[in-house]
This record gives C-alpha cells, structure tokens and sequence, in this order.
C-alpha cells in the first residue's frame, strides 16, 4: 500500500485488510469490554452486604475466593481461545466472550448463596478470558509493527474510558434506582440486568463491525493441541518468558483494584453509618480517580512502547508498580486524602505494566502463532489473578485491608528482578514482522 500514512486511527497506522472502521470497533470493544470486566469485581461487597448478607468479617475471604474461582476457569480455557481464534478468527471468540459475560452479570444478583455466587463467577470468568486474550491480540492484528505500541497505548486509552464507565456510571446506578423508590434488593437486581442487556447490543455492533478475517489459511489445519502446545513452548525465549511473567502480575493488578480497593472502602465507610448503595458510590469514586490518571498515562506508555527497549519498559514499569502497590501500607483513612494519592500512584502503575507486556510479547513470537501467545499471556495473568486473589483475601482478613496491593507488590519486585536477569538475552523474532527500522533493540544501545 502506498498511501500508508492515509490509514491512521489516532495516530496508529493500520495493518493491511484492516478498516478504520474494523479499528474503531476495537477500540469500542476495549472501552465496553473493560467496564463489564471492572463492573462485576466493584460489585461484589454490595451483593454479599445487600443480597446475601455475609458478614464484613468474612467477606476478605469470599471475595478472594470467587476470584480464585473465576481464574481457575480462565486458566483452563485461555489457551484454548487463543488457538480458536488462531483458526476460526478472532471475532467469534469476541462474541462468545461477550455472551457468556452477559449471561453471568445477569444472573449475579439472583444466587441465594455463596456457592452459586461462585458458579456463576465461572461462568464470568470464561467470559473475561474470551475478551482478554482477544483484546490484546486484536491490538496487534490490526496495526503495522511500528504501531504496535502505539495500539497498546489506545487500548490502554479507551479500557480506562470503559473502567470510568464501570466505577463512576454503572456502579451507581442500584444507589439512583433506590432513590427512585425501589428497594435495595430490587435495585441491585435491575441494574445487573440493564447492564446485561448493554453487553448483548454490544455483541451484536461487534459482530457487524470487527474484522471477520481469520490470521491465515494454514493455521486452519493445525490440531488445536498442537497449537496450544507451541504457545507453551514458547516460554523457552527468555523475552516471552520475561513478558509472561509481566502478564501474571499486570492482570492481577487491575483485578485487585477493582476488587480490593472497592471491598476495603466500602467497608469502611459501612463502618461509618453509609447505606450500601452509597458505600458502592463512594468505593466508585477512589477507583474512579485511578483509573483517570491510567487513562492519561496510557498513551505515555503506549508512546514509549515504540521508542524504548521493550524489556527494559518491561523492568522499569514494573518496578514503578511495584513501589504504588506497596504505598497502600501508608493509608491511614481509606476515605481521606492519603487514599486519593496512592489512588494516584496505582493508577499509574496498573497501567504501566498493562500496555508495555503485550509489546514485548509481539515482537518475540512468529506472527503465525500470534494468538495463542496471547492467549498463554492471558492464562499468565488468570494465574496471577487466581493467586494473588486467594491469597489477597486470606491477608485481607487476617492482616489488613493493604495486605491484597503489599502481595502485588512484592510480586512485581521479583518480575523486575527476573527481567533484569534475562533482559541481555531478549533478541525480538524474525518471524514477529516487525518493523525494525522502528525498534531500538537492534541499534547500539542493545545490550
């Protein structure tokens, strides 16, 4: 194509075969998915206060243990996307996500137990598996090499539109059905379906508007096991293995945010005489805030992702989290000031090691195999999840309400130490298509 530099969207030039329109629509898909991603995590203390009545004592450990729940599912299904996609293309497995994400915040509200609650948690989480794995493959698919970055930042960009959304529109609206008059039970109930319903339409406008193309005619005819098994093999190249490693942090990062911070607010502001409903508001609100820096910040680190090394981005991002997590063990009041700033930092630091992994996972990869990289990458994340919720939950209860962001903490301290073991070894593939001319990696400073 020779008018290449015709075919932007906000700056990312777009891959052969792609539209602005097939672009637009992903874009869309990361603000929508994100929120219903953010939406049900930032609900769970109001369900178990408001529908379940489960004590605030144990409710650290039941929070940890529907995100246990919900990763374990991810972790058996996320490779398996990544090699559906990889065969039958990207959009059905979009779809799927959605339906199944649908079908699990509509019945949320509905379970008459914590067993139930957990049940359908699954059903959520294979949804979210379906979209994460998608959402940072597509990225990819829809760019030129020397956008890639470029794309991470935008998605970064338009998922913390979509977290925005979640913590300061959709949480609050069981508070404004309760104050026209329905009760909190019935309030909470309503607001599930209505946002149901949203994600439904939403599946509907993506089918019509992403790119129905499948990656390539030769990958039809791989057996899906063997193509789950060469993103496995990959972790041998030390770059995937530093990138995967990165994944299983940045992920649980962003679900103990929603998760945690929403679960430790709102606990305490019951404590202080709050309705549930505006507990939820309130806990929105701090999130809310860092997930607006992340949305500014994104398209720095997505703008870095194309002019720095992308393992040492990998390091530094992750050492900056690291020091935000930990930063929790100074809060004092969680609805005061000192609150807002750490809100702040991690805000700043989920973000950073979200779109700068991804990346890094792009340019080590044969483009052939491209999506069931990712979907291992997002199995990493499942697992960082799984883990650190179970055991966020655990410190929670039997600590303190930091102890979740001190676990998260602590584990991107070791990514970082292992990258700067490894980051001399990562040379990008030569099978990755990337644009090198763009890429510092083979310039001098390499090494």
């Amino acid at each position: 194509m020779t008018a290449t530099s015709a075919r932007r969207v906000l700056g990312a030039e777009l891959a052969d075969g792609i539209t602005r329109g097939n672009m637009w629509a992903l874009l869309s898909f990361s603000t929508a998915g994100t929120a219903v991603i953010s939406f049900l995590p930032s609900t769970q203390p109001h369900i178990l206060t408001t529908i379940l009545g489960v004590p605030e004592s144990a409710q650290g450990r039941v929070v940890g243990l529907l995100g246990f729940a919900a990763e374990l599912a991810m972790i058996l299904s996320l490779a398996w996307y990544g090699a559906l996609s990889d065969r039958f293309g990207r959009r059905l497995v979009v779809i799927a996500g959605l339906i199944l994400c649908a079908a699990g915040v509509a019945l949320f509200p509905f379970a008459g137990n914590p067993a139930v609650l957990v049940a359908l948690r699954v059903v959520f989480g294979l949804g979210v598996a379906a979209l994460n794995a998608m959402m940072s493959t597509i990225a990819i698919d829809y760019v030129r090499a020397r956008s890639r970055g470029k794309s991470y930042g935008l998605i970064g960009v338009f998922g913390g539109l979509g977290a925005l959304v979640a913590v300061l529109v959709l949480v609050r609206l069981p508070r404004t059905l309760e104050a026209q008059g329905l009760a909190p039970v019935a309030a909470a109930r309503v607001s599930f379906l209505i946002i149901a319903a949203g994600v439904l339409v939403m599946a509907g406008v993506l089918w019509l508007t992403l790119s129905p193309a499948r990656t390539g005619e030769a990958e039809a005819h791989v057996p899906l096991p063997r193509l789950v098994k060469e993103g496995l093999v990959l972790v041998r190249d030390p770059g995937v293995a530093l990138s995967y490693a990165a994944s299983f942090v940045a992920r649980a990062d962003l679900a103990i945010v929603v998760g945690f911070m929403s679960l430790w607010i709102t606990d305490h502001a019951r404590a202080g005489g709050m309705s549930g409903a505006d507990a939820l508001a309130k806990a929105g609100a701090v999130v809310g805030v860092s997930q607006t820096v992340a949305l500014l910040c994104a398209p720095v680190f997505g703008w870095l992702g194309d002019r720095v090394r992308r393992q040492d981005l990998v390091i530094g991002c992750q050492l900056l989290a690291a020091c935000a997590y930990l930063s929790t063990l100074l809060v004092r009041d969680p609805l005061g000031a000192d609150m807002m700033i750490v809100a702040v930092l991690i805000g700043i630091g989920e973000i950073a090691g979200i779109t700068t992994a991804g990346p890094l996972l792009a340019q080590q990869v044969p483009a052939a195999v491209r999506g069931t990289a990712f979907g291992v990458h997002t199995l990493c994340g499942a697992a960082g999840i799984m883990i650190l919720s179970a055991l966020g939950g655990l410190l929670y209860d039997t600590w303190r309400p930091a102890g979740p962001f001190v676990a998260a903490g602590v584990a991107g301290l070791l990514v970082a130490a292992f990258g700067l073991v490894v980051r001399r070894r990562v040379k990008a593939s030569e099978q990755a298509d990337l644009g090198r001319e763009a890429m510092p990696e083979e310039g001098p400073v390499r090494g």
